[in-house]
């Protein structure tokens, strides 16, 4: 489990095709702290390490990639250059400082603006029509692996949503989401509490 609080931004260093794909990733942490066995969210994406190394602030490890996870999040996420959030399993005893974060990522959606307020960036993104029920006004909902709470839903004829979000300095800082521009795609997991209530509520009708 996680709690979408970013502690690093990593990049992909080398990808190689086997039966699954392997992909090494440098990040800033102390390679003495990553087991090997442990999950590591990748922007949103819950990744098991198979291999570690570097020094500490010159750290790298690798996971290995199956095609399923491959399907399930953005097009293109998995090319060396490519900037991720990175956020260590929570540990017993530590702050839940955002919410619970599985780390199984439910579907990509498309940045439709993202624009300069104050000093905070305004995002809206657009989430496919099966998906729309489980985004609501003040929840939450996890983007590339940051927990984020939804200022606001629209919804589309077509049964799509858009849903806006305010992203202060600080988060657009030290995560990928200040990169962020219009046309962009993201990972997205809706709150497991919604994902819940969604199935009771189908059981009862």
């Amino acid at each position: 489990m996680f709690t979408g609080i970013v502690t690093a931004i990593g990049t992909i260093a080398s990808v190689e095709d086997r039966a699954d794909r392997r992909v090494t990733i440098s990040c800033p942490f102390d390679p003495e702290t990553i087991d090997i066995g442990a999950s590591i969210a990748c922007s949103g994406v819950c990744l098991t390490v198979v291999d570690r190394g570097g020094k500490p602030g010159d750290a790298w490890f690798a996971v290995d990639v199956s095609g399923e996870t491959v399907s399930r999040s953005v097009a293109n996420m998995w090319q060396e250059g490519r900037r991720l959030n990175l956020e260590p399993a929570l540990r017993l005893g530590d702050e839940l400082g955002g919410h619970m974060v599985t780390g199984h990522v439910d579907t990509s959606g498309t940045v439709q603006l993202a624009k300069t307020e104050g000093g905070s960036t305004r995002l809206a993104i657009r989430a496919r029509a099966e998906f729309s029920a489980f985004i609501a006004p003040k929840g939450s909902i996890t983007v590339d692996g940051v927990s984020l709470t939804v200022n606001d839903v629209r919804d589309r004829t077509d049964g799509a949503c858009d849903f806006a979000l305010n992203i202060i300095p600080h988060t657009a800082e030290v995560t990928t989401l200040g990169s962020l521009a219009e046309g962009d795609a993201v990972n997205l997991e809706i709150d497991v509490l919604a994902r819940y209530l969604k199935r009771m509520q189908s059981l009862q009708n």
